[in-house]
């Protein structure tokens, strides 16, 4: 595989699991969507009845390494989150999360947008990664 190259829409790095299931190397992850730049998976610990991730196929270590030019990804990150939601029922948005961990409350050092719903029926124990303290006592 490629090493880092920061001009690269591709860049991978060999031992990151991301990467593999973004170039398709995992037998293991079924991918539920996917684009030239992006693929959506269900989370392995899921948080909700519907818990999925999406990575960018070129290695982006974590929110921190994001700059302006990255703002469109970033867009369409959620924008793939909201259709593979839509594509599973879901038509609340309202009722949902999106986001990133930031390091060091990061399992996986690949930017990976969390995409959550209901967000109503976060599970209870997992609530303190994904719901913002102030709407805790709603849940």
């Amino acid at each position: 595989m490629a090493e880092l190259n920061s001009k690269s829409r591709t860049e991978t790095v060999e031992s990151c699991i991301f990467c593999s299931i973004a170039n398709e190397q995992d037998q293991m992850t079924e991918v539920i969507k996917k684009n030239e730049e992006l693929v959506c998976f269900r989370d392995i610990v899921p948080a909700a009845p519907h818990h999925y991730l999406v990575v960018s196929k070129e290695h982006i270590s974590s929110c921190f390494s994001l700059q302006r030019r990255h703002v469109d990804l970033v867009e369409r990150m959620a924008e793939m989150g909201k259709a593979v939601l839509h594509d599973q029922g879901i038509t609340n948005m309202k009722d949902i999360r999106m986001g990133f961990h930031q390091p060091p409350y990061t399992s996986v050092k690949h930017l990976h947008l969390h995409v959550l719903a209901p967000a109503s029926k976060i599970y209870k124990i997992l609530e303190y990664k994904f719901i913002p303290a102030s709407d805790r006592k709603n849940v």
